[in-house]
């Protein structure tokens, strides 16, 4: 069978691996010059500069599509242990070193807080691990045709019920740890899913698990290494792409099943499938006219957004920073009631600082830094006039940034705001898609599928499983066993 995918994200790539390895014909076509989507990459004045996903988890979901194609992951891209995983820096002028391994995790927390609360981390590593296993064979690494499904896998939901998975994060982090930094360490992940702690359910703690417990990684190369690497591994196995190709429209037959796709607003070409990796609501409005999206894409709750400053600077980091450095404001319940509630800037905001030439020098000129600074943000819902607001609030960014000790004299910089992640063709402009609410997770995400578009199979983080590069892998390999599907009930002969 013929296959187009749309986008060359990490979604579209892991569908093309997969597809590949069942015996289809993959083409993808990109509108960028390059692979990557939003984990991207900007090289200029002898930078190379990350523009996406800062954070990598679980890379053994990423080898899994190198697998799919019969390569060594290693061979296209070498991924490296951080460690520290994170430096967290609290208001109060203490400072916890997130260490790589419950062992010496263990030994940090017993030398930052007390003993009662590194007896807590065995406790707490122990929980995450159980639920974890628990959730990603019944509830994350599968397809989802309705809400009905929730209940096959009935024993893993009692389970979860008992492991009190539907209270809130807050409270169940809070219930292994006494001490307030460590509630904080814990549970910040919960905004990778859109969501401020107390919002979040215990479930979403699965996030910890793969960042805390898993622990945090990063490509030599940065992290566009991941998509390069791939994309590089799809062309060696035959796979075709088409670089500085817009998609302009999704192609149907008169029963309403796909048959191709246009390109710039005129070519056409043939396919039996389509994978589309863009971000599912902007895809209904601007390539399936006459087919409105799931309701919760319409009218759900959106994540924050960010404003990612990302530049080449002259100077080296502090001798004290990390790879990842997280700078906690003192007001944390305070500043997510701003950010979500209000839909205002935080006051007092926490913001990720990593430094990827730290770590690899290849990413910067001798005697220079790579920065790469996130604050989150309201989304386009929020009350703030980017047009109007933009130099003050960037501008204060980067003084906050000096003011901690970091080099800021630029080479070469990119900022990126809400009307930008907007631009790139992000609902809302935020890069994190529909929050992780419990009636937007799961069956109740938008799906994959479309009764009405057969042939059509959606991948990304608008998508099920949902948001962050472990999650965006899955969706690719769930997006292919769609594809296959559709070829099996089709009795479409594979090439």
């Amino acid at each position: 069978m013929k296959v187009v995918v749309i986008g060359a994200g990490l979604g579209g790539l892991s569908a093309a691996a997969h597809l590949h390895r069942s015996g289809h014909e993959v083409i993808i076509i990109e509108r960028e010059a390059i692979p990557g989507g939003r984990a991207g990459m900007i090289e200029s004045d002898g930078f190379r500069l990350d523009n996406g996903p800062t954070v990598l988890t679980m890379p053994q979901l990423l080898e899994e599509s190198f697998t799919a194609l019969g390569v060594e992951m290693s061979d296209y891209v070498k991924i490296n242990k951080v460690d520290p995983m994170y430096r967290a820096v609290y208001a109060d002028g203490s400072t916890l070193m997130v260490r790589h391994g419950r062992e010496a995790m263990t030994e940090e927390i017993r030398r930052f807080s007390n003993s009662t609360e590194a007896a807590a981390f065995e406790k707490f590593c122990a929980w995450l691990t159980d639920l974890y296993r628990l959730e990603m064979d019944n509830f994350i690494d599968a397809n989802f045709n309705s809400p009905l499904d929730l209940l096959k896998p009935w024993r893993a939901g009692l389970e979860l019920v008992k492991m009190g998975g539907f209270g809130k994060l807050d409270k169940k982090v809070a219930s292994f740890f006494s001490d307030p930094r460590l509630q904080q360490i814990f549970s910040f992940q919960s905004m990778y899913a859109g969501l401020a702690p107390y919002q979040a359910l215990a479930l979403y703690a699965v996030i910890t698990y793969m960042d805390s417990v898993e622990g945090v990684y990063v490509p030599e190369g940065g992290m566009h290494q991941m998509a390069a690497g791939l994309a590089d591994a799809l062309v060696a196995k035959g796979v075709t792409f088409r670089y500085n190709t817009p998609v302009t429209r999704i192609l149907r037959t008169g029963s309403g099943a796909v048959s191709g796709v246009e390109l710039g607003g005129s070519d056409r070409l043939e396919a039996d499938a389509v994978v589309c990796n863009l971000d599912l609501p902007v895809a209904y409005r601007t390539l399936l006219g006459g087919v409105e999206a799931p309701r919760v894409a319409r009218r759900g709750l959106y994540s924050p957004s960010c404003l990612l400053w990302v530049a080449g600077v002259k100077g080296t980091p502090p001798p004290e920073a990390t790879h990842h450095n997280i700078h906690f404001g003192a007001d944390w319940v305070g500043s997510f009631k701003e950010l979500i509630n209000k839909g205002v800037m935080m006051s007092d905001p926490s913001i990720l600082v990593t430094l990827h030439s730290l770590d690899d020098s290849s990413l910067a000129p001798e005697g220079h830094s790579s920065i790469y600074v996130l604050e989150p943000t309201p989304n386009l819902d929020g009350k703030i006039d980017w047009s109007r607001q933009r130099d003050r609030l960037t501008d204060r960014l980067r003084r906050q940034v000096a003011d901690l000790g970091y080099p800021t004299e630029v080479v070469v910089e990119q900022m990126y705001d809400p009307l930008d992640w907007e631009a790139m063709g992000m609902e809302r402009g935020t890069p994190f898609a529909l929050a992780h609410t419990f009636l937007q997770t799961g069956p109740f995400r938008p799906n994959n599928i479309n009764s009405k578009v057969p042939g059509l199979a959606f991948t990304g983080s608008s998508t099920l499983p949902g948001v962050g590069v472990p999650m965006v892998l899955v969706s690719g390999k769930l997006a292919a066993q769609r594809i296959d599907r559709y070829a099996r009930d089709t009795a479409i002969v594979k090439w």
